[in-house]
């Protein structure tokens, strides 16, 4: 999150920490190309800041090599500037004011964006492969049969591997942001998901943390 007002920033953070997401806050451009080393996934990125240009900072991020997704947060509505700051390399653009609800919705399709294009190449370990074009799952070289659902759920936590991911993001973006039915939906899901991997010997496990979500991590044959 690059933002220089603080009482702007500090909801912003929150709310994006209430989803499970793991959050920090700069309130420069100098700050935030120092941050966009550490290759976070997304850049919440004002263009309004007392040192550095946001959209100087884009370019900038973008002829370093950053390739996380960038979202532009900005009073400009303008086309002209939307356009400018899309030709930067931002990934999105933002316009003030905005609702949380359209800031949440807009950073899941960013990560979903990311993790499908990451997936594939870093969801490996101890031979499990997601082709997230075929969206196909295998075990060394076996396939594991997996539902619709149950493949959006592991390939959601495999980019996230060793994270814990929200039950309400999963249940957001898997299923719905405006699903109201049961969350048991989910565990269902998981049980079902778990289930698949052991059967065909997988040393991943899908481990629950209680209260907040589920994390993808590595394990042992005899785990």
């Amino acid at each position: 999150m690059v933002e220089d007002e603080e009482d702007i920033a500090f909801p912003l953070v929150r709310t994006l920490e209430r989803e499970g997401y793991d959050v920090s806050w700069v309130d420069s451009g100098q700050k935030a190309l120092d941050a966009m080393a550490t290759s976070p996934e997304v850049v919440i990125l004002d263009l309004g800041l007392p040192d550095i240009d946001g959209l100087e900072v884009c370019r900038r991020a973008r002829e370093a090599g950053f390739e996380g997704a960038i979202m532009i947060v900005t009073a400009r509505a303008g086309e002209l500037d939307r356009v400018v700051g899309l030709d930067y390399g931002a990934d999105d653009y933002l316009a003030k004011p905005f609702g949380l609800a359209e800031l949440q919705a807009r950073v899941r399709a960013l990560l979903r964006r990311t993790s499908s294009a990451s997936a594939a190449e870093d969801a490996k370990s101890d031979g499990l492969r997601i082709d997230v074009d075929a969206r196909r799952v295998y075990a060394g070289e076996e396939e594991v049969p997996l539902t619709g659902k149950e493949f959006e759920v592991l390939n959601i936590l495999a980019a996230n591997r060793d994270k814990v991911v929200s039950r309400g993001r999963l249940m957001a973006d898997v299923w719905d942001e405006n699903w109201y039915g049961s969350t048991k939906t989910l565990d269902v899901t998981i049980g079902r998901l778990r289930q698949k991997l052991e059967s065909v010997g997988v040393t991943d496990r899908v481990v629950a943390v209680r209260g907040v979500g589920f994390r993808l991590e590595g394990g042992t044959a005899d785990a």
